[in-house]
């Protein structure tokens, strides 16, 4: 897979593409990640990418250079155009996306390249959204500077899913929000701390009672919790 990111602000990326589950994704061949400055493809020289919002408020991402880049990284023209390239996905992180959640990150592992496209300001010219994305993202109802953090977000959460980077499947199959239910409490040394005391199926050896008690807990604690997540 091959993840394209394009930013204002490429350095903000470099400590969390080089470290982790997604540096050792990219050490071990499994995903690209290319971090694009939208300044290199603005013409002039202040390398403007942005301009003031007609009729409105604050500053708005241009479509031109943005259509530039995401030609430039693909190769082919965007609009217009005859027919989308169905093994890649340009997306827009935005609050008017689809709100950000477990089934919507693995339904892009289906794709060999995705385009992440990451404004500031007021987002994006309407005509990006019309004409060259393909999917908008949110990671939830509440306002921040950029989508830089966004966009972090959902290439952690999709990288460690891909195949052969964690090796213990069955760890990433039972984490919170599979099966649209939260995580289970987890206990690890020593059994006793200051009288507080590890739950005795745990030590038990006896995996089935364990796996009710898990499932059990998994229950009450979204019933609590995330009673919405129930309801799917």
């Amino acid at each position: 897979m091959i993840i394209d990111v394009i930013t204002i602000f490429p350095e903000m990326f470099s400590p969390v593409v080089g470290e982790s589950l997604i540096k050792r994704a990219v050490n071990k061949g499994l995903v690209k990640i290319k971090v694009h400055n939208l300044r290199d493809y603005v013409l002039g020289r202040h390398k403007k990418v942005d301009a003031p919002s007609y009729g409105g408020r604050g500053m708005v991402f241009k479509a031109e250079p943005l259509f530039c880049a995401v030609e430039a990284v693909l190769g082919y023209k965007m609009y217009p155009k005859e027919k989308k390239d169905a093994t890649k996905r340009i997306i827009l992180f935005s609050p008017k996306g689809k709100a950000l959640n477990q089934k919507l990150i693995e339904k892009f592992l289906t794709f060999e390249r995705l385009v992440l496209i990451v404004p500031r300001y007021e987002g994006v010219d309407e005509r990006v959204r019309q004409y060259l994305v393909e999917d908008e993202i949110s990671i939830g109802d509440y306002v921040i500077s950029g989508a830089e953090l966004p966009a972090m977000v959902f290439i952690d959460s999709l990288v460690r899913l891909i195949p052969g980077l964690v090796s213990d499947k069955e760890t990433i199959k039972k984490e919170s929000f599979q099966g649209n239910l939260l995580d289970f409490p987890h206990y690890t040394r020593p059994q006793d701390f200051r009288g507080l005391k590890v739950p005795k199926v745990l030590l038990s050896g006896n995996h089935k009672r364990i796996e009710e008690w898990r499932r059990r807990e998994a229950l009450e604690i979204t019933q609590k919790r995330r009673p919405d997540l129930l309801r799917k």
